[in-house]
C-alpha cells in the first residue's frame, strides 16, 4: 500500500507537469489525496502490527530451542516453522505430523521484569 501510494502521488503530478492546465491540477489533487490515504493507511496497518508484536507470548520452540513470538492460539515457529500451540484443543494429530509439533507449555518468560533489591 506504501508503494501504491507514492506511484499514485507521482502519477498525478504527470497533470503538472505536463501542463494539462487546469484539469490537470485537478488531476494532480485527487491523485496526491488518494495517494496520501493509501500512505496514512500502510501506516497506520504497520504500527498495529507492531503493537501485535509487542505483546506476543514468547516461548521456547522444541525443535531448534531458539525463542519465538507466537501470536494467537497457534503459530508457526519463525526459524524451524514448527507448528506451536498453547491450547491442546488446536495440538495437531495424526501419523503424518513430525515429532516436533507437539504442544509447547506456556511458560512465561519473567527475565524482563525489575526485581527490586
Amino acid at each position: 500500500m506504501t508503494m501504491g501510494g507514492m506511484l499514485l502521488m507521482i502519477i498525478g503530478l504527470a497533470g503538472v507537469v505536463f501542463d494539462w492546465g487546469q484539469v490537470g491540477r485537478v488531476i494532480a489533487v485527487i491523485f496526491m489525496i488518494i495517494g496520501m490515504i493509501s500512505v496514512l493507511v500502510s501506516m497506520g496497518i504497520y504500527f498495529w502490527a507492531g503493537m501485535l508484536s509487542t505483546s506476543a507470548t514468547v516461548i521456547d520452540c522444541p525443535e531448534c530451542g531458539r525463542r519465538t513470538k507466537m501470536l494467537g492460539k497457534t503459530d508457526r515457529c519463525m526459524f524451524c516453522k514448527t507448528i506451536l500451540t498453547i491450547d491442546p484443543q488446536y495440538e495437531p494429530v495424526g501419523e503424518n505430523e513430525t515429532a516436533a509439533a507437539h504442544a509447547v507449555q506456556f511458560e512465561p518468560s519473567r527475565e524482563h521484569e525489575h526485581k527490586p533489591h
